[in-house]
């Protein structure tokens, strides 16, 4: 039996339990890693640790400058790592000091280039990620995606767009698989096409709009270009716009292939190869635009990407993405529309899940409360734009056979969330299993890009030949 416990020995086992106790709590968290993605739309500061940590924000006017005090940690290396991630170029921020404040918090002043609305919350380990503090800073006069596509197609009108003719090659009637001639688009009146109506109003008055012949398409044999007259400033064209949305991005790398590839990185690259392609295209005489929901590297939640597609009253929405899989074999592409009776097949249905989930790895702030976002969460697609996105599916798989092997023949469907705007024929194609070596290393090669790229643009260009676009409504 043991016997008594000295006074000393109790003294001595409460002081070590004491100090113990005050290493803990002087320890605080550490920093694991400091991230910038810096955009037009927002730019976003991450902080990661192995532990929560709280924030306090105040505005400072003059200078415009943010200053936030975080709690629980003390000034190590990797959080003045961030200073020297900052880009000069940043939109939204022009400097970033720190410094310890007290016992424990560290102060983050971050001086502004211009008025922001900024949203700091916390994110609870997910993926690969630990604990993260994250700092968004969006701009208060914050880019409208209207004007960025007036803008862009203003350019348009004042470059030289015979030249983009001829690199492109023949008119549409001659690409295979393209529209029928018999199928043709009405000429746009400003009711058809309030947006080419204010483009048009905004043209220099002594800039020719370039070629208004039959459509040019990408890729297609060499040979002459048929031609009507230029058109003349005032003219109202129907702007066909095709929203591309590149999965991922920022926080999100999506799948990771075995040689490290990210999918965010690969599709980014596709979606701007296939952007080039269509904005020198025309179908029946009328110009196309594509309007990237990213064409940086950064994150955009899913129901934001429909709202921005929606609000440029996009004809078409197309979701770029590369698959994975447990095993390396699956290989080959697919291409997706929205169900909302289930899943055509425990694949498709495991494909939504999974790209649903982006918004839990890309760190969505679910208290913010945005309208417009929420309500989006609500809208239910209607039965014409499910199989009218059946048909650009059809269409696109069609033509994306010809560079490489499909996943599935026909077109898949399931509950995505990216694909739930009632009013926009949506697909979402994924290009490749980038979990797979051999694919992964073709999902790298700019030939394959091109081919890929080329073959999209042809379903599109098949797609509207026989679906010419609608008018849009007269409120942009």
């Amino acid at each position: 039996m043991t016997g008594p416990i000295s006074r000393r020995t109790l003294l001595r086992s409460g002081t070590l339990v004491l100090l113990l106790g005050v290493q803990h709590i002087a320890r605080g968290a550490s920093v694991l890693a400091v991230r910038i993605w810096p955009a037009e739309d927002y730019t976003r500061v991450t902080i990661e640790s192995d532990g929560e940590l709280k924030a306090q924000k105040f505005f400072v006017t003059e200078p415009p400058r943010m200053v936030v005090d975080i709690e629980g940690i003390d000034l190590l290396p990797g959080l003045r790592e961030l200073v020297g991630k900052l880009k000069s170029d940043d939109p939204n921020i022009a400097g970033i000091r720190v410094a310890q404040n007290a016992s424990n918090v560290v102060r983050l002043v971050i001086d502004l280039k211009q008025a922001i609305k900024p949203q700091v919350f916390n994110l609870e380990p997910v993926a690969a990620y630990q604990h993260r503090l994250v700092l968004d800073l969006f701009p208060v006069n914050a880019p409208d995606p209207l004007e960025q596509l007036i803008a862009q197609r203003m350019k348009d009108l004042d470059a030289a767009s015979e030249r983009a003719a001829r690199l492109l090659g023949l008119e549409m009637g001659q690409v295979a698989g393209g529209p029928n001639p018999n199928d043709r688009v009405k000429p746009a009146t400003p009711a058809d096409d309030p947006l080419g109506a204010l483009i048009a109003q905004r043209a220099k008055p002594a800039a020719p709009s370039g070629d208004t012949g039959t459509a040019v398409a990408a890729g297609s044999p060499a040979g002459g270009h048929a031609k009507q007259p230029p058109g003349t400033p005032g003219k109202t064209e129907r702007l066909i716009i095709v929203a591309l949305d590149p999965g991922h991005g920022g926080e999100d790398p999506g799948a990771i292939g075995p040689g490290g590839t990210h999918e965010k990185k690969v599709v980014l690259e596709i979606a701007q190869k296939l952007r080039d392609r269509i904005n020198a295209t025309r179908v029946n005489g009328n110009p196309m635009r594509a309007y990237m929901t990213r064409d940086k590297d950064f994150f955009v939640p899913l129901q934001v990407r429909v709202q921005k597609a929606q609000r440029v009253q996009a004809d078409l929405f197309i979701s770029l993405h590369a698959d994975a899989f447990f095993t390396p074999n699956p290989q080959g592409a697919s291409v997706y529309a929205l169900s909302t009776r289930g899943a055509t097949s425990a694949a498709a249905r495991w494909m939504a899940n999974k790209e649903n989930a982006a918004d839990q790895v890309g760190g969505l702030n679910v208290k913010a409360k945005d309208a417009l976002v929420q309500r989006a969460l609500l809208d239910m697609s209607t039965t014409a734009q499910i199989n009218d996105s059946l048909k650009l599916g059809s269409a696109m798989l069609s033509h994306v056979k010809q560079v490489g092997k499909l996943h599935k023949p026909r077109v898949e469907q399931a509950n995505f969330a990216v694909l739930r705007a009632p009013d926009i024929p949506s697909v979402l194609v994924e290009t490749a299993f980038i979990s797979n070596p051999d694919q992964e290393k073709r999902l790298n090669d700019p030939k394959y890009q091109n081919d890929l790229a080329d073959a999209l643009l042809r379903g599109i260009v098949a797609y509207f030949g026989k679906n010419p676009p609608l008018a849009r409504n007269r409120q942009i």
